[in-house]
């Protein structure tokens, strides 16, 4: 869930960045002081509220009998493909077609049931985020105006213009820590164990329905 931040800085920018999209916050410094600029990994703090956690971790426990079942799918694939690999010398020509044909197919539904999973999960992830995340600039404009910002960046795109940016300028805990005080949601007692994310067999390009987190879209 965690993003690598890419730290820069713009500081002729009066906006926030959100994925491809702008917010602009409202005037924060008096004319007398310098400009405040600050810099936010707005996924990585989505992810690490305690109200993202239990939804995200809610979306890992209600696809688990997703991923075991892919995970049964595929390791019935693997092993019919053992078998096949064990005894092909010894098969008669068709008895060898037909176990290829029987790998194919359910090769295939394999792979459609994981592109069906995956992009299932990537949906419902989504709709989680785009939700926090209206919550989440509601939470960072408070804190931007209570503090005195004039800027603050989103470093979570890789194409952020953010060049450099000073580690004492990063509000990213800042903005958990006012997230979590705002929602009053408790932290989790225990992270749930989550089953691993299946992998398709050889050939196929299908990724696990789990993934990164996704930028909420603009409301």
């Amino acid at each position: 869930m965690q993003n690598n931040l890419k730290i820069r800085a713009l500081a002729f920018t009066l906006a926030i960045t959100l994925g491809a999209s702008g917010r602009a916050l409202a005037q924060g410094a008096p004319s007398t002081s310098p400009a405040k600029v600050g810099i936010v990994n707005i996924q990585e703090a989505i992810a690490n509220t305690n109200e993202g956690k239990k939804e995200l971790e809610a979306l890992q426990q209600k696809f688990s009998p997703k991923q075991a079942e892919l995970k049964t799918l595929n390791d019935d694939v693997e092993s019919l493909k053992k078998q096949l690999q064990a005894q092909g010398d010894k098969l008669s020509e068709d008895e060898r077609a037909s176990r290829v044909k029987a790998i194919e197919v359910k090769q295939k539904t394999l792979q459609r049931n994981y592109d069906d999973a995956q992009n299932e999960f990537q949906q419902a992830e989504q709709e989680v985020v785009n939700r926090l995340g209206k919550k989440m600039l509601d939470v960072l404009d408070k804190y931007a105006k209570s503090n005195g910002y004039a800027v603050v960046l989103d470093v979570s795109s890789p194409q952020t213009p953010v060049l450099y940016a000073s580690t004492n300028t990063n509000l990213t805990k800042e903005l958990v820590d006012a997230y979590n005080a705002e929602s009053g949601v408790a932290p989790a007692a225990k992270p749930a164990a989550s089953i691993p994310a299946p992998r398709p067999s050889a050939g196929t390009a299908a990724r696990p329905p789990a993934g990164a987190t996704p930028t909420p879209k603009k409301p």
